[in-house]
């Protein structure tokens, strides 16, 4: 043993053996309730041996929880650090400063969607395939800036490139080529830009975003629009005094592309030029849930100066008792002035509430029950044109598809009142069906509304994972419509992600 060794052990036996006197002397400092104890050899075993078992690979995942590396489609186009791979990765660059380290990583990945479908819309009937590719360009400048863009090169102006079989453009063709670009913006986190410049750890986060963005709030149902302007947010906020543990604040702003049904051109289109918007919205953890409040301005121009309106939104999510999971949700209008004898086009208010039942399996079965009250013309504050109504979320009855022209209840809420129940059931998280019903009764009282009288619909939707990279989904729609033709479609559909 050589002499260093011999010094070093000889020293950790002294300090064990004057431990009790350091405590009992008060020279060494420590807790009142900490005090030395007997030591008890029956408290402590051997590990265990496995030497007589042979060893089993599986056996050893299944530690784990079986969990084991899961093949994923890869995008189109990568270069430079790839997304969600094993390291070592290599050393990122400083060209934004040590405190942001660079990626400079590119990924270009998307969808691409094919249906067939046969739609009757009570005033036409038509039977088509149609397809739809989007791809998005996503460049990863360091961990929290980037410049992202959104292309759609098949389709524009709501119209998709297809073939109608039957219909009034039977035997017809059309490629519907588009090299506009759907979204071109920048994001980042002015915190982490402040360090890289400063080469000093940020004390402040505020992410912001400027360009031709998207922005959907509250799961879509206030705003679900692609716009040129800019965003930014102040984020976790809290407040012991009013037992908030978490808010944040977004502010935006919107000068080109913005699109709402209460604003139409003179071919009765969304009008997406000499419109603004201004707006604020908060999320806030409170209550043992969760509010989100918003206020936003929709500022017409030129000749769509008597739309503009004012849009204000509060809703509450929250889980009781273990078995209902609830958020209530109200969207108003006012303001809005228009010029001579004109109609109001956003001059209401609408509630929407969200139910969802926790049953035995709460991750795979879903029982749920939504029910909505529309008064007057009630709007989103902006949404896009292949993004449906207000009561898109309200049930699949109420949904289209962005595609075939899937038919659909009357989805604006415009003095009807209704809801949809149904149920949804997941298997083994491996395929999904819904099963539902839903309607929605006229305000008998107002003739200023969109639905001509009641309508009741049945819809099913079945979608089923092929492999990692396709998925395969099925609509159907009966629905019977008051002092209008009834509705019916039937579509499938084939999915591949890259």
């Amino acid at each position: 043993m050589s002499e260093s060794t011999l010094l070093k052990k000889l020293l950790a036996v002294s300090l064990v053996m004057a431990a009790p006197t350091l405590l009992a002397s008060g020279d060494a400092h420590h807790d009142q309730l900490a005090h030395p104890v007997s030591h008890d050899r029956s408290v402590f075993k051997p590990d265990p041996s496995y030497d007589s078992v042979p060893y089993d690979a599986e056996r050893q995942l299944e530690i784990y929880g079986g969990k084991h590396k899961v093949t994923v489609p890869r995008p189109m186009l990568e270069w430079g650090q790839a997304i969600y791979q094993n390291g070592p990765l290599k050393a990122p660059g400083h060209g934004w400063g040590e405190k942001n380290p660079t990626k400079n990583q590119l990924s270009v990945y998307g969808d691409w969607r094919t249906a067939v479908a046969y739609n009757d819309n009570g005033t036409t009937e038509i039977a088509s395939v149609a397809t739809r590719l989007n791809i998005d360009i996503d460049y990863q400048i360091t961990s929290t800036e980037r410049i992202h863009a959104f292309v759609r090169p098949i389709d524009g102006g709501g119209k998709f490139s297809r073939c109608e079989f039957a219909g009034a453009d039977r035997d017809d063709c059309k490629l519907e080529l588009d090299g506009n670009l759907e979204a071109l913006f920048f994001e980042g986190d002015l915190g982490a830009i402040t360090a890289g410049i400063t080469g000093r750890h940020n004390k402040f986060d505020l992410p912001f975003a400027v360009g031709l963005m998207p922005l959907l709030f509250q799961n879509g149902v206030w705003v679900e629009d692609a716009f040129t302007g800019l965003a930014f947010t102040i984020p976790a906020l809290n407040s012991p005094k009013f037992n908030i543990s978490n808010a944040d604040i977004t502010f935006f702003a919107a000068f080109d592309k913005v699109t709402t049904a209460a604003v139409l051109d003179n071919n009765g289109d969304l009008a997406d030029h000499n419109v603004n918007l201004y707006g604020v919205t908060t999320f806030i953890d409170a209550m043992n849930g969760y509010w989100e409040l918003g206020y936003g301005y929709v500022d017409g121009e030129g000749d769509f100066d008597d739309l503009s309106y004012h849009n204000i939104t509060a809703a509450f999510t929250r889980r009781y008792g273990g078995w209902l999971s609830n958020s209530v949700r109200v969207v108003g209008n006012f303001g809005q002035n228009r010029r001579g004898s004109a109609k109001q086009t956003a001059d209401g208010f609408v509630v929407l509430i969200e139910n969802s039942l926790i049953s035995s399996k709460p991750s795979t079965l879903v029982p749920y029950f939504n029910l909505f009250a529309g008064f007057d013309t009630p709007q989103s504050l902006a949404r896009d044109a292949g993004a449906g109504g207000i009561l898109k979320n309200t049930g699949i009855n109420f949904e289209t598809d962005a595609l075939t022209g899937f038919p659909k209840l009357d989805d604006s809420a415009n003095n009807t009142w209704g809801g949809a129940l149904g149920i949804e059931y997941l298997f083994n998280l491996n395929r999904q069906i819904v099963v539902e019903i839903a309607g929605l009764q006229t305000r008998k009282s107002s003739t200023n509304r969109r639905a001509a009288g009641d309508q009741w619909g049945l819809g099913v939707r079945f979608q089923q994972p092929l492999n990692k990279a396709w998925i395969f989904r099925a609509d159907s729609i009966l629905a019977d419509r008051e002092n209008a033709e009834n509705l019916f479609g039937v579509r499938f559909e084939i999915r591949r992600k890259f």
